[in-house]
């Protein structure tokens, strides 16, 4: 896994998917991030691969719950993030996943009460040692690169040198969200203390934040000299972002990724949230198009909406001609 130079799907809790993902690599994606699990659900899980979809999916024992699903189409480029307080604990949920994806990232940056009330995501900033127990031990037990994902901290020094702690323990490439704790998404992110940690570090660093058109993946490595650089909105809006070409028009980005999660049986939550994020930027939920989204409960719902029924009813022939 190589992380230089690199156009970076970010971690996207109810947006990266598979279907998602592979649409983003579609557009021109080098790298992929799943959404953030939990390790605690993870090893309440089971590995099965799906004959019918062509998938490696992890399970809730006893249920069919699919928490993670990957193909090896994306074998080469996913990244699994998973949020976790534990070393141990992570160890085992990443020994569940580690042979199905190109590397394992841990959450450090989530500033959602429920990720810091259980000690994850941004709550592991102020805990350098157990940073590095939990980094020290996936990266002695596992085959695959391992990185993490953080915040900048309050004063840009203290981040610089937390960075060169995490780098001390052997991952292969540090996330840095340009925007502290307290920013909410409208704060500007915070190229210039981005800048200071890439000069600090040997590894690569991924750059995240304020990224919404092609152009700005040059702009970012320009002002940060990151190696890389990472985008979440700006993906979510429209996943062509990452098209040297230009993006294609929202509407045709909506179609192809409602095709998509027809094609690897996506969890119509998970599809309804994502196409949800794309119409409130451009236009409105109140509208007949939000509002059939909302009323839709299937898959077959949606691509009657989007105009998609024969893609529908060729995938659904052709699974029930695989299962016969």
């Amino acid at each position: 896994m190589d992380y230089r130079n690199k156009l970076v799907l970010a971690p996207m809790v109810r947006v990266g998917t598979l279907p998602f993902r592979l649409l983003a690599a579609q557009y021109g994606a080098d790298i992929t991030y799943g959404e953030e699990i939990i390790d605690h659900k993870i090893i309440k899980c089971e590995r099965r691969v799906n004959d019918v979809l062509g998938t490696t999916d992890i399970v809730e024992k006893g249920t069919d719950n699919v928490v993670f699903r990957t193909c090896p189409e994306e074998r080469n480029r996913v990244v699994f993030q998973m949020g976790t307080s534990d070393a141990m604990r992570a160890l085992k949920a990443a020994e569940i996943v580690c042979k199905d994806v190109a590397a394992v990232d841990v959450n450090m940056g989530c500033p959602k009460s429920f990720s810091i009330s259980g000690g994850m995501g941004a709550a592991l900033l102020s805990k350098p040692e157990l940073i590095h127990d939990i980094l020290t031990t996936l990266r002695r037990n596992l085959d695959v690169p391992i990185t993490c994902k953080i915040r900048l901290l309050k004063d840009p020094q203290d981040t610089v040198e937390l960075a060169r702690r995490i780098e001390m323990t052997g991952v292969s490439a540090l996330a840095v969200h340009g925007r502290k704790v307290p920013d909410r998404p409208r704060d500007p992110a915070k190229w210039n203390e981005i800048a200071d940690v890439a000069a600090a570090l040997s590894i690569p660093v991924i750059a995240n934040g304020d990224v919404f058109e092609y152009e700005d993946f040059q702009r970012v490595r320009n002002v940060t000299g990151a190696s890389s650089v990472m985008v979440a909105r700006g993906a979510i809006w429209n996943a062509s972002i990452f098209s040297s070409e230009g993006k294609i028009p929202w509407e045709d980005v909506k179609r192809e990724y409602v095709r998509k999660s027809i094609l690897w049986d996506n969890d119509i939550k998970s599809t309804k949230h994502t196409l949800k994020e794309m119409i409130t930027h451009y236009s409105s939920l109140g509208r007949p198009e939000g509002l059939a989204v909302i009323k839709s409960d299937t898959l077959a719902d949606l691509a009657k909406l989007y105009g998609e029924e024969e893609y529908y009813e060729y995938v659904s022939e052709s699974r029930r001609k695989q299962i016969t």
